[in-house]
């Protein structure tokens, strides 16, 4: 699933600049801690209802493709 449009920004009137999600509030960071402690996607999302599942999943490919973009060869 390829994203066109931007899902996270990042705007220093907008909580200092924090990355957030486009429309919202809600720093991608949030997103990152909850999985990281192992809440699934569906939780975070009851949370924080102004984020879309296809923002939340677009947020996390682009995430993906530059880590990987970014990984040095063995």
């Amino acid at each position: 699933m390829k994203h066109s449009e931007p899902v996270i920004h990042r705007d220093p009137e907008i909580m200092g600049g924090t990355p957030v999600f486009v429309g919202t509030r809600v720093p991608l960071a949030t997103l990152l801690d909850y999985l990281e402690a192992g809440q699934p996607l569906s939780e975070f999302l009851e949370d924080f209802p102004t984020v879309t599942r296809e923002q939340a999943v677009a947020a996390l490919e682009q995430a993906k493709e530059a880590l990987l973009a970014r990984a040095r060869p063995a």
